[in-house]
Parts: structure tokens; sequence; C-alpha cells
């Protein structure tokens, strides 16, 4: 289980047109102590997906579950025509996502990935600080994600479990937010592919972190910019931070909602507060419901699936680059 449940579970009651009605765990332990710390009925508890799905019969699933055992979720969902949102990554392995861009598309059922850092009004707000112009021709993006380290702040036995598995997790520090900002970078790049992928990874902390990485830094060259990511489970703080350079300027996010843009026109940087994002675009319960209701259309966004393939596709030469210590250079992509 995914430790970003209890996030969902406590939001939930904010959302009139959500309705939960199943969750399925095949860990015994593991329900019993959500149905503990939610209160929710033992007939909303499920042993098995597919049972699950049969009896409640939803219009959508949300996938808590380790990455690589994304595809098979939605191999037992979109059949039965059922909508998905997975938790980052989508995938660890580009076969499982075309796997699943195929079934998407096969059975005409959406499958969006979920990123806190979408609902975030400062990066919407740099994103825009780019489009307009504002910041000139783009040259360089820097994206800082992660913290002290999934053990170190205290997540869940299950979670950190998988969370520091090669094979289930698909890697380290390099996986878990990596996939950030090449998320924001596909999307400020409007979907471009970068020529190589250059990536390192180290091991600060060995003597906790033994299977995995719990640091990143990946290099995206573009003809006319690059991208700079830094995943990290070595941050002292938090961090989700965003910034764009270009010709005439720069624009970086400040933690959530906040945005400072210094333009060489001007002596002194400005910073403000980010325009809040408009619903139903603000969170991932109301978008995925604008989806299913045929009122948003996930096509290049953040949560999109053609954007997600191409995260894992560079995510994938990012461990690649990392596991030789060579550049990866991508192939152009088709038109």
């Amino acid at each position: 289980m995914h430790g970003h449940v209890n996030g969902f579970l406590h939001d939930l009651p904010s959302h009139p047109n959500v309705e939960l009605v199943g969750i399925s765990e095949p860990d015994a332990a593991l329900r019993k102590k959500y149905m503990e710390q939610t209160k929710l009925s033992e007939s909303v508890f499920f042993a098995d997906e597919s049972a699950m799905l049969k009896a409640v019969k939803p219009q959508a699933i949300l996938i808590y579950t380790a990455p690589a055992d994304h595809r098979k979720a939605i191999e037992i969902a979109a059949p039965l025509h059922i909508a998905a949102m997975v938790e980052k990554p989508l995938a660890t392995t580009v076969p499982d996502a075309e796997a699943i861009a195929k079934l998407s598309a096969q059975f005409n059922v959406p499958v969006l990935t979920n990123y806190a850092t979408t609902w975030f009004p400062a990066n919407t707000a740099v994103y825009e600080a780019l489009n307009k112009g504002t910041v000139g021709e783009l040259r360089k993006i820097v994206a800082y994600d992660g913290h002290r380290g999934p053990k170190e702040i205290g997540v869940g036995p299950e979670f950190l479990d998988w969370l520091t598995d090669p094979v289930k997790n698909g890697g380290g520090a390099i996986v878990d937010f990596g996939c950030y900002g090449i998320d924001l970078t596909t999307w400020l790049m409007h979907g471009e592919m970068p020529e190589s992928v250059t990536a390192v990874t180290q091991h600060m902390k060995p003597e906790i972190y033994t299977k995995v990485d719990d640091d990143s830094t990946i290099i995206l060259k573009y003809p006319h910019a690059q991208a700079v990511i830094m995943g990290s489970w070595n941050w002292p703080i938090d961090r989700r931070d965003l910034a764009v350079y270009g010709s005439k300027g720069f624009a970086s996010a400040i933690k959530t909602d906040g945005l400072r843009v210094h333009l060489i026109s001007e002596k002194q940087e400005q910073v403000e507060k980010a325009a809040p994002l408009a619903a139903p675009e603000d969170n991932s319960l109301d978008y995925l419901t604008a989806v299913l209701t045929h009122k948003m259309e996930p096509k290049g966004d953040l949560t999109a699936l053609d954007t997600n393939v191409k995260v894992v596709r560079i995510l994938a030469a990012a461990l690649e680059s990392a596991r030789t210590g060579r550049t990866v250079m991508l192939a152009p992509a088709k038109h």
C-alpha cells in the first residue's frame, strides 16, 4: 500500500462528487489496520482486486501499489472499462508503460498519473511565465525534489519495503523523486523528447538504503535548452522547487503557491502569490471526475498518459545512464 493513500482518505470527505465503494488490499493485517484507522465498514474491503471490481463496479480505480504493479492492476480494470489514476510514476519500465497505453486505447479508458506537484499553483505560474514569453527563450530548467529520506521521515513499513526495492520501485530516489522533474520538464517542453539523458546516482547512506540509490542528478539535453533534475533522499528540508531560466530572466516557484521573477530589464526581483488554479484543475479527484464526465480531455498535461509514457522512457534512459556511466542518446520522435 502506497503511503499517499492516507492523504487521499483524508481529503475524500471534501469531494462530494466522489464516493469510495471499495478498497482492495491482499494483506489481511494491512486491511485490518485501515479498517481501524478509517472506521469504514468491513464490507468496503476486499482481498482481491478482481472480486472488488465485479462486486462494486466503480467508474475508476485509484492505484496505490508499488509502481511495478500498476500494469497488473490496469490489466484487470481496463477490460471492464474502468478508468485508472495511478500514483506517480506511471510504470517502472518502458514495456509496462507501452502496455498500459495499449490497454487504454484498446478499451477506450483514461489512465492518469497523479503527482502532488501537478496541483501547485506556483508550477502553473512558472509555466505561464515561460509560455507568455516573460522570461524570453528557454535556456534551462532546474527541478529539485525530495526530502531527508523515507525512513527518516517515518513512512510506514509496508511503504518503505517496496520503496527501497529496486524491482518494485524501479530504483531509489532517482525514480521516487526524479520522475517529478521529468514530468514537469516534459510539460514545459510541450512534449518534446530530449536528445540525450545523462544521470548520476549515489549511495550517501548505504547503511540505510542498501539496495537502491538515495541521491540522483539527471541532465536532459534539448537542441536549445537543458534540464537539470535533482531527486534526492538527502535534502535537509522538503524540496518541491522548479525554476526556468530564459534569455530575458528567470521565474521560480516558491513552495506551492509563490512565484519569484527577475528580469534583466528590472533592478529588483518580483515576488508574488500565484493565482489559485481553477476548478477542476486544482486537485486530483475533481480532475478525475471531469475526465470521467468528458469535461476534460487529458492530453499533453502533467497527468496525461502521453506525457507519462514519455516520462517513463526518459526515466528508463536515466537509469541506464546511471548504471553504465554513459550518456544515453534517444531516438528522434516519430511523427
